[in-house]
């Protein structure tokens, strides 16, 4: 098992459970009515910043695969 806090792999999980926590909020924060947009841009924004960021640790982590 992997005990290094600051591994990439370790660093790709806490950043998954943080989208994962940030979906869930803007479901939440979609049911209720009026919406707050402006709080709804933010959060969206914030999640597609995270989705990148997972996606440069993935690389990362897995070896690319020759062309």
């Amino acid at each position: 098992m992997d005990f290094n806090l600051h591994s990439p792999s370790r660093q790709l999980i806490e950043l998954r459970m943080a989208h994962a926590d940030l979906d869930a909020t803007i479901d939440r924060l979609g049911e209720v009515v009026p919406q707050d947009e402006l709080l709804m841009r933010r959060l969206k924004k914030r999640r597609l910043a995270l989705r990148d960021q997972i996606a440069r640790v993935e690389r990362s982590v897995e070896p690319q695969e020759p062309a």
